[in-house]
């Protein structure tokens, strides 16, 4: 019950973390049938827009964690590859205790033991990248949950499409099976760029 009201106290935070305006994923912000990947669907990055301002706080204090890199863009998604991402997600999960960060405290930051949704994120992306997972297929996304709430979430590019890592659960679902609205995602290219969704 207490986990469950940090939770919930989580997402209020990053809904006041990412007020901005929210745009709605349709059939227009699919990618079917990509080379090699049939019947696969992606994201689709529209037009640059801004970071998160904590983002780029966070880039700042993290230049290492905001290079560019030369790694694939899609990540081949084998069995034990998928095995390190269910491994990841869970301990960062349960390792981070969720507290409520609202403005000037709302700092994005890794490996923290307590933070909110973006610091998950930001955690998992951090700790994949150290088991060899390339950096472009890694990519933090600001969403809105199905009550309204703002989100942010790690997205993973893989051969079976964009999978999505969600500090409010252990199982790990494809964008499409999500309760979230698209707002804006990094770019795999440069982590410092964002596009709109």
């Amino acid at each position: 019950m207490i986990r469950t009201l940090a939770i919930a106290a989580t997402s209020a935070i990053c809904l006041l973390a990412t007020m901005e305006s929210a745009a709605a994923f349709g059939p227009g912000s699919l990618a079917k049938g990509l080379t090699g990947n049939k019947g696969v669907e992606f994201l689709v990055a529209r037009q640059a827009t801004l970071a998160p301002f904590a983002f780029v706080k966070f880039c700042r204090a993290n230049p290492a964690d905001c290079s560019r890199s030369d790694g694939p863009a899609i990540a081949e998604l084998t069995g034990e590859r998928e095995r390190e991402l269910r491994q990841v997600n869970r301990q960062v999960n349960r390792s981070i205790r969720p507290v409520n960060e609202i403005g000037p405290r709302d700092r994005w930051e890794i490996n923290v033991t307590q933070g909110d949704c973006e610091d998950f994120a930001l955690t998992k992306r951090h700790k994949l990248i150290a088991l060899g997972w390339s950096p472009r297929a890694l990519r933090i996304a600001v969403t809105r949950t199905a009550s309204g709430e703002g989100h942010a979430v790690l997205v993973v590019k893989t051969s079976r499409g964009d999978l999505v890592l969600d500090n409010r659960m252990s199982a790990i679902k494809g964008f499409k099976r999500t309760d979230l609205s698209w707002i804006k995602i990094q770019s795999g290219d440069n982590p410092r760029m964002w596009h709109a969704l």
